[in-house]
């Protein structure tokens, strides 16, 4: 009730008044139910970018069925190398010869620059040479010397710029276009698109590296609020998919006699409620999950490669810390390209794991000792990743796959103060494609002469994706899934394809 005033009759709170209540409800049910019909007729208004969402019709029975895209594709297929922990763009790919010639002075401009972990002691040179590599005579350092080889089939961008200078958000950001957790995978939205043609292998699969998964773990991979049969797979050539093979004691007749009285079962099921998705989905990814039985373990047994490839990629040699687990990295990189072979849509390759054992021993995150850290990390990706790129090459996969490397952000250009390491720097790194629909040998954007931050054609995250996207023959605008009254999309409200390093 309104307060009265002196003399006055009290007068009823308009949202206590009965017929006002009413008549509100019954307006704004209304309004939710006109804004419904017109969605689902695509009469409502265009989303942020001015074009109207291009959702595509999902079977749930089949939910993994090849998809036509917005436009012709340059790439069917994506495998995404995702270094984790912040690899140093200063260590690796971005030379920059005025850091060389100031090392050990204060950084102009940036007197007593405190960052993630605080203040930042003087300029530093990387601890390797850069020579010019290839054909072209792309500067690269002697920490990747296989891939410098390399460089002539690589279009290096070297103005990206990220939202985050936290490894948990910035892989979040690199993987999902967000920084908080709960939104879908970059390999999630592209299978929601596309599907596959593989119908006897996921159609996303997530290689965790040797030493454990990174440290967002399934947010990488994970389907956010998309359908969750478009997660990513998570397996690798030492943990191969758990609780797949039959047990021992159940017969192969009598496994195929329950499957098929199980198949009954569902079809008749289905016969009485033709409506029920959750059903229908539910028996498609048992009906995948029964045939993973005998494609997984086949392509996952690498005992059929010739020894000229185990070689090539390094999976040869064991016996040191370094040979070992550059060993088992090897094995999932050959695991990566037999799934492409196979058909799979998307494939996300990760080298570094979480901290285990202290700081920047798993993974990329050199802060305190970069070079003895860096010593470990380099060889491991260095023949591997250069073996995966070639022998996607020589086999012809790389004609309509495309290979995107990258991780969360880069590194700054000094040591930290009292430190021998690099401290997080989103403000620009370097990240590099390769195969279908890019450019080759090619390098777009830079930083500053320092390598601070990105100075020409800065480049982001959002613009990536869009490209990636785009590639794939997708329209990074208009692909989008109705989730609590919005329009999602992989670029949220940002991004543009990054024309000038299409092929």
């Amino acid at each position: 009730m309104t307060p009265p005033t002196p003399g006055s009759v009290p007068q009823p709170h308009p949202l206590l008044n009965r017929r006002r209540f009413l008549s509100d409800a019954g307006f704004g049910l209304g309004a939710i139910a006109l804004t419904h019909l017109l969605g689902t007729e695509g009469l409502l208004a265009a989303s942020v970018s001015g074009k109207q969402p291009l959702r595509p019709a999902i079977d749930p029975s089949h939910p993994f069925a090849p998809r036509a895209p917005h436009h012709l594709p340059k790439a069917h297929k994506v495998l995404v190398i995702f270094c984790s922990g912040a690899c140093s763009h200063l260590d690796t790919f971005d030379y920059k010869p005025e850091l060389i010639r100031r090392h050990g002075q204060p950084m102009p401009g940036q007197d007593k620059l405190i960052t993630f972990q605080g203040e930042q002691g003087a300029l530093t040179r990387s601890p390797w040479e850069f020579r010019p590599r290839g054909q072209c005579g792309k500067m690269v350092s002697d920490l990747l010397p296989r891939l410098g080889d390399c460089v002539d089939d690589l279009c290096f961008i070297h103005s990206m710029q990220g939202k985050t200078n936290t490894h948990g958000p910035g892989e979040n950001f690199m993987s999902t276009g967000y920084t908080l957790d709960g939104f879908p995978s970059m390999g999630s939205w592209v299978t929601y698109a596309l599907g596959t043609g593989n119908q006897t292998l996921p159609s996303y699969v997530a290689i965790p590296d040797p030493r454990g998964k990174p440290q967002n773990s399934v947010n990488n991979w994970g389907s956010g609020f998309l359908p969750a049969a478009f997660q990513g797979t998570a397996f690798n050539a030492a943990s191969p998919i758990r609780n797949l093979a039959r047990p021992d004691r159940i017969q192969p007749g009598s496994d195929q006699a329950t499957r098929d009285f199980l198949t009954r079962l569902n079809e008749r099921h289905l016969e009485r409620f033709p409506g029920d998705t959750e059903l229908a989905a539910r028996i498609a990814s048992y009906e995948l999950a029964a045939r993973m039985q005998l494609s997984v373990p086949e392509v996952a047994d690498l005992g059929s490669e010739p020894d000229h490839i185990l070689r090539l990629y390094g999976a040869h040699e064991t016996g040191s810390k370094v040979k070992d687990i550059r060993a088992a990295y090897a094995r999932n990189c050959i695991l990566a390209r037999r799934l492409l072979e196979k058909g799979v849509r998307f494939v996300q390759l990760f080298n570094g794991a979480y901290q285990t054992g202290g700081e920047g021993v798993s993974n990329w995150d050199g802060h305190k000792d970069l070079l003895n850290q860096y010593s470990v990390h380099g060889p491991v990706l260095d023949q591997p990743t250069a073996g995966l790129l070639l022998d996607l090459k020589q086999r012809g996969l790389l004609q309509d796959t495309l290979v995107v490397w990258c991780t969360e952000f880069g590194r700054m250009p000094t040591f930290q103060k009292g430190a021998q390491g690099r401290d997080h720097n989103p403000r620009g790194f370097t990240c590099w494609l390769a195969g279908a629909g890019v450019k080759a040998p090619f390098s777009y954007g830079a930083t500053d002469e320092f390598g601070y931050q990105a100075a020409d054609k800065i480049t982001t995250v959002y613009d990536l994706h869009a490209t990636v996207l785009h590639l794939l023959g997708l329209d990074h605008e208009r692909l989008t899934f109705y989730h609590n009254g919005l329009e999602r999309r992989l670029t949220d409200v940002h991004g543009h394809v990054v024309s000038d390093i299409l092929a």
